[in-house]
C-alpha cells in the first residue's frame, strides 16, 4: 500500500465510510452537472510562542471535515461538515442538487495524472517533541540578547501543519496529498537611548521540523532581525514625490503577487473586473518582463503536488516578454472562458469553495547586473522589503509599506529611511520597467495570501528591479 493510499484510510476505514457508498451519491448527486466533487481534509495544527523570556502560548488542533460541490453553469452548491459519515453526506447532497434544477450539463473532463511529489508526506508534529520546541525558542531568545545589547524583546514562534486531502469524483477518479508545512519567525525590539525600532525575519516550508531548527538555520533568521533593527535605529524620515525606485530581489516580489498577479486570476477576468481582462495577446509589460506561477518547486510554500480539485500543478507563463499570454484558472472558470485548468483551484479548508489562486509567482530574471543597475541611479530610492499594502483588483492601484528601504545618491546606497510607501497602478508600473536584474530569488517561506475571506500559503519572488518614477508617499 503507498503511504498516499494509506493516509486516505483517514476518511474511510478510520471514519467508518464505505467508498462505494459515498461515490453512489456522488454521482446521483452530480448527474446533469457540470463538475464537482467531495473534498475530505484531516489537519493536525500547532503553535508556540515565546516572548519577552517565557513561552506566551501552546496551541494543538486537530480537524477533520468534507465539503461537496455541485457546479452547474456559472452557479455553484456547496455543503460541509465535520461529521465523517454516509448520513451527514446524504444531507449535504440534497442541499447541493438543488443548484442543477432544470441543468443538462456536459461533465467535465477528468484532471491528468497527478505531478510527482515535490514534499515528503512526514508529519512535522511528530518529528521533534513539546520540551524540544520550547528549548529552541528558549535558545534564540538568549542568543538574540547576547548577541546585541541593544535588545529590549525577543519574540520567537515556530508552526507547524500536517494536511492530508482527498478529493473524490464523480467519474470514479480520486487522488490524495499529504502537505507538512512549518515557519519559523523571529523578531526583536531594539533601543538606542529613547529610541525603540524592530526588525524581523522567518523561514518556512513543506519540510519537517529538522528542515529548520539546526543551529545555523534558525541563528541565520534571529541576525537578520537583529540586522533589520539596527538598520531602523540609524534610519531618517522618507522623501515624498515620484521618483526612480530599485526593488531589491525575493519579498518584495509581495508587490508584483498583490499588485499583478490577482488580476491575472481567471475569475476577475471571466467577470471583467479585472484590469487585465480582455487583454490577452496585448502588450502589458515593458519588454525583458516575465511573470510566472509555478506550484510545482519542490519544498516551497506555496507548492501543491495537486491543487484542492485534484487537478496537478504547473508552471504557468502569465507574461512573457512583456505580452500578457495566461491567466490562473480553477476548474471553474477554465470551463466558463474555454480554457484548460491550470492547477490553481485552492481553498483554506473543507468549509471553503475552491477558487483561483496564485501559488509561487515570480518574475524571472532578467540579464544586468544589480550592483549596474544601482549604480546608474543618481537620485531615487532602494527598497529591499516590504510591510504590508491595499490592492484594489479592478482598478489595479496599490500602496505598499516599505519596511527597509535607503536613499540612492549618485549611484551609491545612501542612509536607511523610514516611513517609506509605495504608491501606484500595477499594471502602468510593468510599463516603467527599466532594467531587469539577473539575480531572481524567492521569498524565504512566510507568505500568506488572503481573497474572499480565505487564506492559503504562497510563494513570491523576483530579481533587482529598476522602475522609472513611482510615487513614493513618506515622511520628510
Amino acid at each position: 500500500m503507498t503511504d498516499h493510499a494509506r493516509h486516505a484510510d483517514l476518511f474511510f476505514d478510520r471514519a467508518g465510510l464505505d467508498a462505494a457508498a459515498v461515490d453512489r451519491v456522488l454521482g446521483d448527486t452530480l448527474r446533469g452537472c457540470d463538475d464537482g466533487e467531495i473534498y475530505f481534509e484531516y489537519r493536525l495544527s500547532e503553535a508556540l510562542a515565546y516572548d519577552d523570556g517565557r513561552l506566551k502560548s501552546a496551541s494543538y488542533d486537530t480537524t477533520q471535515g468534507f465539503g461537496l460541490r455541485a457546479v452547474a453553469g456559472e452557479a455553484t452548491g456547496y455543503a460541509h461538515g465535520t461529521e465523517l459519515s454516509q448520513a451527514a453526506i446524504e444531507r449535504a447532497a440534497v442541499a447541493v442538487a438543488a443548484v442543477k434544477a432544470g441543468h443538462a450539463g456536459k461533465w467535465a473532463e477528468a484532471p491528468a495524472g497527478t505531478n510527482r511529489a515535490l514534499y515528503a508526506p512526514d508529519n512535522p508534529l511528530g518529528s521533534l517533541d513539546f520540551a524540544a520546541k520550547v528549548k529552541l525558542l528558549q535558545e534564540i531568545d538568549a542568543y538574540a540578547r547576547a548577541k546585541d545589547a541593544r535588545v529590549r524583546q525577543v519574540m520567537a514562534s515556530i508552526t507547524g501543519e500536517w494536511q492530508v486531502v482527498h478529493v473524490r469524483r464523480a467519474d470514479g477518479r480520486h487522488v490524495t496529498d499529504v502537505r507538512p508545512l512549518v515557519r519559523l519567525n523571529v523578531s526583536v525590539v531594539a533601543a538606542e537611548g529613547e529610541r525603540m525600532e524592530t526588525g524581523s525575519h522567518g523561514v518556512g516550508g513543506r519540510e519537517s521540523y529538522e528542515a529548520f531548527v539546526r543551529p545555523e538555520r534558525w541563528r541565520a533568521q534571529v541576525d537578520e532581525a537583529l540586522r533589520q533593527a539596527g538598520v531602523n535605529l540609524g534610519s531618517v524620515p522618507a522623501p515624498a514625490g515620484a521618483m526612480t525606485v530599485v526593488l531589491g530581489p525575493g519579498w518584495p516580489g509581495i508587490l508584483l503577487h498583490e499588485a499583478i498577479g490577482h488580476g491575472l486570476e481567471g475569475d476577475f477576468n471571466r467577470k471583467k473586473t479585472s484590469a487585465f481582462s480582455g487583454l490577452l495577446g496585448q502588450r502589458v509589460a515593458a519588454p525583458g518582463v516575465t511573470v510566472v506561477d509555478d506550484g510545482t518547486l519542490p519544498g516551497r510554500r506555496g507548492s501543491l503536488t495537486v491543487d484542492d480539485e485534484g487537478t496537478p500543478t504547473s508552471a504557468t507563463t502569465l507574461i512573457e516578454d512583456g505580452i500578457l499570454v495566461g491567466y490562473l484558472q480553477d476548474r471553474q472558470n477554465a470551463r466558463l472562458m474555454g480554457m484548460r485548468p491550470t492547477g490553481n483551484g485552492r481553498r483554506e479548508s473543507f468549509a471553503h469553495v475552491p477558487l483561483p489562486r496564485m501559488t509561487n509567482t515570480y518574475m524571472a530574471a532578467g540579464g544586468r547586473d544589480p550592483a549596474e543597475i544601482r549604480a546608474g541611479v543618481k537620485k531615487g530610492l532602494y527598497a529591499v522589503n516590504f510591510g504590508g499594502g491595499q490592492v484594489d483588483i479592478t482598478s489595479g492601484k496599490f500602496v505598499f509599506s516599505a519596511q527597509e528601504a535607503y536613499l540612492i545618491e549618485d549611484g551609491r546606497i545612501g542612509p536607511a529611511v523610514k516611513g517609506a510607501s509605495l504608491i501606484g497602478h500595477g499594471p502602468e508600473v510593468l510599463t516603467r520597467v527599466k532594467a531587469v536584474g539577473n539575480d531572481m530569488r524567492l521569498d524565504p517561506g512566510i507568505g500568506t495570501c488572503g481573497k474572499a475571506g480565505q487564506g492559503v500559503p504562497v510563494g513570491v519572488g523576483q530579481p533587482t528591479l529598476l522602475i522609472d518614477g513611482l510615487t513614493v508617499g513618506g515622511t520628510g
